[in-house]
Parts: C-alpha cells; structure tokens; sequence
C-alpha cells in the first residue's frame, strides 16, 4: 500500500508556506530559532491552518481541546522536550520547549541513522544538563516511557546498529550516558506528560 502523502505549513521559518513533502519542510525550517510547522492530512487543511494561527493546531491534539475537571492541568512553569525520527532508523532530531510560554528553548538535529527512543533519552539529558547549568529548579516533561526509564538507569539501552554514519549520534550517546554518571544525584523532577488528556505535548514535533 502506498504510503499517503501529507503536507507541510511553515508558519514562521527561512520560508514560510505550505509544501507537499518533508524534505521541503526541513530546508524552510531548517537552522532557524524558533521555527513553527505542522504536518496536515491533506491540501486543504495545511492551506486553512496557513491562514490560521499556529497556536491553534500545535500543543493540543485538537482545537476544542478541553482537560476534564477532574484532571489537574500540566504545570506551566516546566521546560517540555520530544523528539522526531524519519523513519527507524532515520533522520533524528529533537527539542525543548517551555511550557507557558511556548518558546523553543533548544533543538539538535537532524542527525543520520537515529531513533525516536534515542532522541527521547538525549532530549532528556539535555533539558537536565541545561537546567542544572542555569541553576533552575522547575520541572522536565517527557511523553517518553523508554526514555525515562533509561534515564533512570543512567543507560541508553538501544538496539540501534552503529554505522559510520550515525556516529555522532553515538558520540552523544556516550556523553549523555557519562553526564548522568557524573551529576548524581538528579534532583529535577521528571514528569510524564499526559498525552490523552492534555493534548500533545508542547515540543511535539507536529509531524503525526
């Protein structure tokens, strides 16, 4: 079966627009801080969200979104990380994101031959080194069962084949892996972000 298309809106980056493939996508928003894109099922709707605010697609898995009231909110004051892979293995990257305001914090990527769950646990290291070097004692979320649990472990417990080409990503594995080590104990608090009833979460990569 053929793999169904999508398309991609570039609400602010080097070129902002709508385009018909991934590829596209990433040479509009690629290097630029801040970047904000979202991937649509079909033409019609990436050209009505175009025309639309981006605060209205990203961050909740829909528009009318509402959190029961029996579910307390997501804390505001948190830095958000995620990570997206094209393909497995594929082109990886990933980010943070602060929570209350939205603002992309840091993002890596894309690199060769990675993996989602990869991405998930580097997100994570990075977020809590960058928290530690600037003293800040907030929260992290991660929507990453795998890539907490490897944080927790202080172990990148992929299957991933090394390549020549995925080096670098070893490289950061191995970094990440030894900062975990080295800065015991790890007093920020991780938290899982609730997927089904906030929406995704705010570093989401908007590629679903």
């Amino acid at each position: 079966m053929a793999k169904k298309s999508k398309y991609y809106v570039v609400w602010q980056g080097e070129k902002p627009g709508v385009f018909s493939s991934w590829e596209e996508c990433r040479q509009a928003v690629n290097g630029y801080e801040g970047a904000k894109y979202k991937a649509f099922a079909t033409e019609e709707l990436a050209h009505e969200a175009y025309n639309s605010s981006y605060w209205d697609y990203v961050g909740v898995r829909k528009k009318e979104k509402v959190i029961p009231s029996n579910v307390p909110p997501p804390i505001q004051e948190t830095l958000s990380v995620d990570a997206a892979c094209s393909g497995n293995p594929g082109k990886m990257e990933y980010r943070g994101v602060y929570v209350k305001t939205k603002q992309e914090i840091f993002r890596q990527g894309p690199f060769e031959e990675g993996t989602n769950n990869v991405g998930e646990f580097l997100a994570l290291v990075h977020g809590l080194a960058l928290l530690k070097q600037k003293g800040s004692t907030i929260p992290i979320y991660s929507d990453s069962v795998s890539g907490m649990a490897w944080v927790r472990a202080k172990k990148c417990k992929t299957k991933l084949e090394r390549t020549d080409k995925n080096e670098k990503v070893f490289d950061l594995i191995r970094r990440a892996e030894n900062w975990l080590i080295d800065n015991q104990p790890i007093t920020t608090p991780i938290l899982k972000w609730d997927t089904e009833n906030w929406g995704e979460i705010p570093a989401d990569f908007g590629r679903k």
